[in-house]
C-alpha cells in the first residue's frame, strides 16, 4: 500500500463488522493484489461454498442460564488464548502494508491470541517472536527435506511454540484472477525464510500462471507423505498441527502419527475447486479423532457466530486469515486489532446470547442445518 492509499485509510473505530473492512482495504489496494488476497481456485465454487455452508448452520440456543460473567478465555495447544482463535498464516503480508506481518502480530499479541507466521512471510520469523507474542510457524514441506527441517529448527531456536504443517498444496491451485492480472511480486517484497536468486520466478509475469504458482511449483514437494509427517514428528518437540484435512481417514491417520492438532481446512478455497467446505467437513473430522487431539478449522470465518458455530460443531478454535489481512491493509497494526476486537465483541455477544457462560459450554449446543 503506497502513502496516498495510506492516507485515505479508516479510522479503525469507524469499522463496525469485518465487511466493513474488507470494503475499506478494497478502495486502497491496488486491483492485482485486492484480487491476490481475495480470489479463490478455478471457478471459486469453494470459495463461495465456505460462507454459504456457514450461513446454513443454525445454532440452538439455551436458556435461563447465568451468562453474567460470559468470557471467551479458552487454551489452545495448551496455552492460554483469549479468544478460541489463531491468526491463520498469510504470505507475504508486506504487499498490502509496510509493516506487514510485524503489524498483524503486534495486533494478535496485544489481542491474546496466536499468530502464525507462513514460510511465505515476508518477515523472518526471528523478527516476529521477538514481539513477544504466541508465534506458530507454518511449514511448506520443500524439495530439500533438510531445508524444512532447517526452518523447523529456525523457529524452535527463535521461539515459536508451535509447527503447522500445511499438507494441501503439493502446489499451488489455478488461480484464475491471478492468471490475469499476470500478478507477480513487487521488489520490495520478498520470501524472508526463502534464499532468492537474481532470476527469481516469483518476479516473473507468466501467461499461463501467477508468478507466484511458478516459483511454488520449483520449491514445494509434491512427494509430502504420511512418512514425512512422522519424519517431523521425530524432529521437532513442539506441539505438530496438520493444516488442511478434510477427510475424517486423513485425521485419524494424523492421530496415529501423534499430531497435537488438525486444522479442517480447504485453503480458504484456494486450492481444489469444488473440495468440501471446511465447515461441512468438520463434524467427520470431530468424530474420527474422538478427543485424542485438538480441531480447529478455517475457511471462511467472518463473524463471531461463525466462531460459535464451528465450537458447537466440536471446534476448539478457529483460524483467521483474509479479515486480517483487510484489516492491515485499512489500518496497519489498528486495522487488525479492530478486526480482533470485532470478533471478540462478536463472540462474546454470541456466546451469551446462546446461554453459554464460556467458549466450553459453545461446544455443548446443539446445531441445524437448513439447506435451500
Amino acid at each position: 500500500m503506497d502513502s496516498t492509499s495510506a492516507d485515505r485509510a479508516v479510522r479503525p473505530e469507524d469499522l463496525r463488522c469485518l465487511a466493513d473492512t474488507e470494503r475499506a482495504a478494497a478502495a486502497v489496494l491496488p486491483a492485482a493484489v485486492r484480487d491476490f488476497v481475495a480470489g479463490g481456485s478455478g471457478a471459486e465454487v469453494t470459495l463461495d461454498a465456505n460462507r454459504t455452508a456457514l450461513d446454513r448452520v443454525f445454532v440452538v440456543p439455551r436458556v435461563l442460564r447465568d451468562v453474567s460473567g460470559c468470557t471467551t478465555g479458552t487454551t489452545l495447544l495448551g496455552r492460554p488464548a483469549r479468544l478460541p482463535l489463531a491468526l491463520a498464516p498469510v504470505a507475504y503480508q508486506r504487499l498490502v502494508h509496510p509493516e506487514g506481518e510485524l503489524a498483524a502480530a503486534r495486533a494478535a499479541r496485544a489481542a491474546g491470541v496466536p499468530f502464525t507466521v507462513s514460510t511465505l512471510s515476508s518477515a523472518p520469523v526471528e523478527a516476529l517472536t521477538a514481539l513477544g507474542g504466541d508465534v506458530w510457524f507454518q511449514l511448506y514441506w520443500l524439495r530439500d527435506t533438510e531445508r524444512s527441517l532447517d526452518l523447523v529448527r529456525r523457529a524452535e531456536d527463535a521461539g515459536a511454540t508451535a509447527v503447522v504443517l500445511t499438507v494441501d498444496v503439493p502446489w499451488m491451485g489455478r488461480r484464475l484472477r491471478d492468471v490475469r492480472n499476470r500478478f507477480a511480486l513487487p521488489d520490495h517484497v520478498r520470501a524472508a525464510h526463502l534464499e532468492e536468486g537474481p532470476s527469481a520466478a516469483h518476479r516473473a509475469p507468466s501467461g499461463r500462471a501467477s508468478a507466484l504458482a511458478a516459483h511454488t511449483a520449483a520449491v514445494f514437494s509434491p512427494a509430502l507423505t504420511w512418512s514425512s509427517v512422522e519424519a517431523l514428528r521425530e524432529h521437532t518437540r513442539l506441539p505438530l498441527v496438520l493444516k488442511g484435512i478434510l477427510a475424517a481417514e486423513d485425521a485419524v491417520r494424523a492421530v496415529e502419527c501423534g499430531v497435537d492438532a488438525v486444522v479442517v481446512s480447504n485453503h480458504g478455497g484456494r486450492q481444489l475447486d469444488g473440495a468440501l467446505p471446511s465447515v461441512d467437513a468438520l463434524p467427520d473430522v470431530v468424530t474420527g479423532v474422538a478427543g485424542r487431539c485438538e480441531v480447529l478449522m478455517d475457511s471462511g470465518i467472518r463473524c463471531g457466530t461463525d466462531v460459535l458455530r464451528a465450537l458447537a460443531l466440536g471446534a476448539s478454535g478457529v483460524l483467521v486469515g483474509r479479515p486480517a489481512l483487510w484489516g492491515l491493509a485499512a489500518g496497519g497494526e489498528g486495522g487488525v486489532r479492530r478486526v480482533l476486537d470485532l470478533l471478540a465483541d462478536e463472540f462474546r455477544d454470541a456466546l451469551g446470547l446462546a446461554g453459554c457462560p464460556d467458549a466450553a459450554a459453545a461446544r455443548e449446543l446443539r446445531t441445524v442445518r437448513r439447506d435451500g
